[in-house]
């Protein structure tokens, strides 16, 4: 189950990747988590302990070790380096396990439009598409709206691209162009999970109005959201209602 999450900023798309992950990990299953946000934050969701995220570092943030695969330092734009670096060993040696999810920190790079190389680009490219290559039994991708780390090469081994909303039609329209971009490299599978609903209007307006993409499910308002983040403590264990859906959510996407 390869599963990459995406919505825009602030809908709760690390909550959710968290959520899923502790689920799949709670279940028995061997989970590797891949915090692609330009501002790493899931760890914290997941409730990673002080001195684990203190061994944490986005992968875009090496340089010497950019510099070391690439041949060529970060920055530089234009001559040669090499674009499929040797990132076999990086998951394992860079990434951190507390209560059965392993975590790995990639970090973003300004692609500065798709036509942009750069030694950055070609390291997490090529990180991505071994990921997507190894044997977990679970990957989550948690990414931001943009899909530019998904090559063509490598989207038949997403299972699905979940785009997490809230219940408000801005939401929705960023969802939809979320599903454009990502259906222009190839993609084809989509789910859709409502966050923050407070009422059965609000899950009543999400199942009318979504850019036709499937609903997976829903994840209750809770301001002890807010509270496990002032804490320091999983959502997961935080927040049971969120626990319960994310627990039948898995159920869900295993079952299909």
């Amino acid at each position: 189950m390869k599963l990459a999450i995406s919505g825009k900023g602030g809908v709760g798309k690390t909550t959710l990747a968290a959520l899923l992950a502790q689920a799949y990990a709670d279940a028995g299953r061997h989970v590797l988590a891949a915090d692609a946000d330009p501002s790493p934050c899931l760890a914290g969701a997941l409730g990673f302990p002080d001195e684990l995220r203190k061994q944490l570092h986005p992968i875009a943030e090496m340089d010497e070790l950019i510099e070391e695969r690439t041949g060529a330092k970060p920055g530089t734009r234009g001559g040669f380096f090499t674009i499929n670096p040797r990132v076999d060993d990086i998951p394992d040696r860079f990434s951190v396990t507390y209560r059965g999810v392993q975590l790995l920190e990639m970090g973003s790079v300004d692609l500065g439009g798709s036509g942009c190389i750069c030694p950055e680009s070609a390291m997490l490219k090529t990180l991505f598409t071994h990921l997507l290559f190894r044997k977990e039994d679970v990957l989550i991708l948690d990414m931001y709206a943009g899909v530019e780390h998904l090559g063509r090469a490598t989207v038949d081994f997403v299972d699905a691209m979940i785009i997490v909303v809230e219940p408000t039609r801005r939401s929705l329209g960023t969802a939809a162009q979320i599903k454009q971009l990502a259906q222009d490299i190839g993609l084809s599978r989509f789910w859709l999970v409502g966050n923050k609903v407070r009422n059965a209007d609000e899950e009543a307006f999400l199942r009318n109005e979504t850019p036709d993409i499937p609903l997976l499910g829903f994840l209750p308002a809770d301001l002890k959201v807010q509270e496990a983040d002032r804490l320091g403590v999983p959502v997961y264990d935080h927040v049971p209602a969120l626990q319960a859906a994310a627990a039948r959510m898995i159920k869900d996407l295993d079952a299909r």
